[in-house]
């Protein structure tokens, strides 16, 4: 059995440290907006980005919801490297918001210990500044999953996600929301009712015909 994280303040992770996430440098490879910027992949998500852009004339807040048919796509990191490449606008500050309850991959793709976040803010246990913690990526900060609650769904939907939601537009130029796969569960569609846009990810030779 995985040893739990000491010093936790209740069941599940331990609350984030301020500014302990600053200084941690991200290590994946597959975030190419970091690890080659100016390679063919960084690219195309520069192009992605102009094309939300122009679907943003107004410069207005946008609320992005990344999902995929199944896992294994790319969802993840399609929403960290589609969240760099919104931050190199000037002005543009980007908050990723984990909310696979299910399968949390944000902080692990960041190399970040994983600590309370969104599911604590939804039970009213967190508020949104002591969930969101900043990273080394300039002009990007992240929520993290949190403890996963035995009902994702029940929450995800609720009126206080839509609260949060109109909370962090206020707050960020995008928020880029990571969800589970849509045909596994319910979660994307539902965030995808309370989001500007949603994107699929797919991948090229794996993802089947429904």
């Amino acid at each position: 059995m995985a040893k739990q994280e000491k010093n936790h303040t209740g069941p599940g992770f331990p609350p984030a440290v301020p500014g302990e996430s600053l200084n941690v440098p991200v290590r994946r490879e597959e975030i190419a907006m970091i690890f080659d910027p100016q390679g063919q992949i960084s690219e195309q998500f520069r192009g992605l980005r102009n094309s939300i852009q122009a679907l943003n004339a107004d410069g207005a807040s946008h609320t992005l919801v990344v999902t995929s048919a199944v896992p294994g796509e790319g969802k993840t990191v399609s929403c960290l490297n589609l969240a760099v490449s919104l931050a190199e606008l000037p002005g543009v500050h980007v908050l990723v918001l984990d909310a696979d309850m299910h399968e949390p991959a944000v902080e692990h793709y960041l190399g970040l210990p994983r600590r309370q976040g969104l599911a604590e803010v939804l039970a009213g246990q967190l508020t949104i500044d002591q969930a969101v913690r900043a990273t080394s990526i300039e002009g990007v900060s992240i929520m993290g999953a949190g403890t996963r609650p035995t009902n994702p769904s029940e929450l995800l939907g609720s009126d206080r996600m839509k609260t949060v939601m109109n909370r962090l537009r206020q707050r960020y130029s995008y928020v880029v929301i990571d969800t589970p796969a849509a045909l596994n569960v319910s979660d994307a569609s539902l965030l995808g009712s309370m989001a500007d846009g949603t994107l699929l990810v797919v991948r090229l030779g794996s993802t089947a015909r429904y």
